[in-house]
């Protein structure tokens, strides 16, 4: 709780209040708020939170904060960007929870939940109690909490951040999109570890191109600040981006990768339908590790997650244990057991890079057939779906068709989409 004047000390605001209420809460949702809060007003996609103001002043409201004036009784200050405003009021409410966590943020295309899941795994094995925001759910040490969004609106990431200093979290782990990135959810958010993974062409229906998708991306990096020490940003030094993200940066940089010669590297890689072994070398040290997940994407993501382990200044054979102690993450290359006689493997591959690399590795093993059921989501990047297609029909024996997510969209449209100029022979369409 604070007040109004209080809340407001970041924007500078010198109008005299006419009244100085205590503020409870801060909302973007009008369906959400109750006495005491402070309603933002925010521009969506489809809805204009200056509509609901009216709506927000009934439900209990004592200040607005917009981009216009608007005929309620109670203050509203106007601000030039509400989305803005509100991320670092938020972050001046909570009392800069971030300043009191380590903070890592894994930022790529592909492998974000994966790299996130192994990265707790080197955390807590290390004595941390730490704290994972992200596609699948939140969660605060053992306890799981849904999640909308990949990375939340800044609002409720305050929120939680706030929460997890309340319950002693030091470490969090957290996946940070695009989109996220773009809007300005996570300003004011203290990183302290920044991890690129790769990128590929995915939401350029949201960016326009990949140039300013990678862009987008690179705010994570120079979010760092001016600070060199303490600061790390963990680069993927095969993929060709990351030379862009470095001078985006003024953090100590780490890089690791199997191509190109890098500071954390991988060696000798054996994929096997049972898990991967390699030799990891970093820094003048040298571990095998014999880990349970299949595949070499699987490989790059060890090596992100080990290369942030050791900018957090975790020894390597502590990392070694914990890679190898993961059995897999829900829906990454995760096999399915029920006694069948042959293998099925569920994967969340949604952009074309991702489902050839699941492709291409169950390939590796499979003594037969190799079957795949794939499906593009609605709403979300058209271009990439023939691509998709394709790399399902050359890729597999037999490439079935299927709905993902639809959303608005015409289910029979997006599998149209996906066909392109694919031949009859060469799919099923279910």
């Amino acid at each position: 709780m604070m007040k109004l004047s209080e809340l407001l000390q970041p924007l500078r605001y010198n109008q005299q209040l006419a009244t100085d209420p205590d503020v409870l809460g801060l909302e973007m949702d009008s369906r959400k708020v109750t006495p005491g809060t402070v309603f933002f007003c925010v521009k969506g996609h489809t809805v204009d939170g200056h509509d609901y103001a009216l709506q927000a002043e009934k439900r209990g409201a004592v200040a607005i904060i917009a981009e216009r004036e608007l005929p309620v009784s109670i203050p509203v200050i106007v601000v030039n960007d509400s989305r803005r405003a509100m991320a670092r009021l938020a972050n001046h409410f909570y009392r800069y929870p971030t300043e009191k966590l380590r903070l890592i943020g894994v930022t790529g295309t592909n492998g974000k939940t994966t790299v996130t899941h192994l990265l707790e795994q080197i955390m807590r094995d290390a004595g941390s109690k730490t704290g994972l925001i992200g596609t699948m759910y939140t969660k605060i040490d053992d306890v799981k909490y849904e999640t909308k969004n990949t990375t939340p609106e800044s609002l409720t990431l305050q929120k939680i951040f706030d929460q997890m200093v309340k319950e002693n979290v030091d470490t969090v782990m957290m996946e940070v999109s695009s989109h996220a990135l773009h809007q300005g959810r996570v300003r004011g958010c203290d990183f302290d570890i920044a991890v690129f993974t790769n990128l590929t062409p995915d939401h350029l229906d949201y960016h326009d191109s990949l140039e300013a998708y990678m862009y987008a991306k690179g705010l994570l990096f120079a979010q760092l600040g001016n600070r060199y020490e303490g600061k790390v940003a963990v680069l993927n030094n095969d993929d060709p981006v990351s030379v862009e993200i470095a001078r985006m940066t003024t953090a100590d940089i780490i890089t690791y990768g199997i191509k190109e010669k890098s500071d954390v590297i991988a060696k000798e890689i054996d994929v096997t339908a049972t898990g991967t072994t390699f030799v990891l070398e970093a820094f003048g040290e040298t571990v095998t590790v014999r880990m349970k997940l299949i595949g070499l994407f699987s490989v790059y993501n060890a090596l992100a997650a080990a290369a942030a382990g050791l900018a957090a200044g975790i020894p390597l054979s502590s990392i070694q244990a914990s890679l190898e102690k993961v059995k897999g993450v829900p829906g990454r290359f995760e096999t399915v057991d029920a006694s069948q006689d042959f293998t099925v493997i569920v994967d969340y591959a949604h952009t074309p890079d991702s489902l050839e690399n699941v492709l291409k590795t169950a390939r590796q093993f499979a003594k037969n057939r190799l079957t795949v059921v794939v499906g593009c989501g609605g709403d979300r990047d058209r271009t990439k779906r023939p691509v998709m297609g394709k790399i399902a029909a050359t890729y597999a024996d037999r490439a079935i068709f299927t709905s993902d997510n639809p959303r608005s969209e015409d289910p029979k449209q997006i599998i149209n989409d996906m066909i392109g100029d694919l031949n009859e022979e060469q799919y099923e369409v279910i």
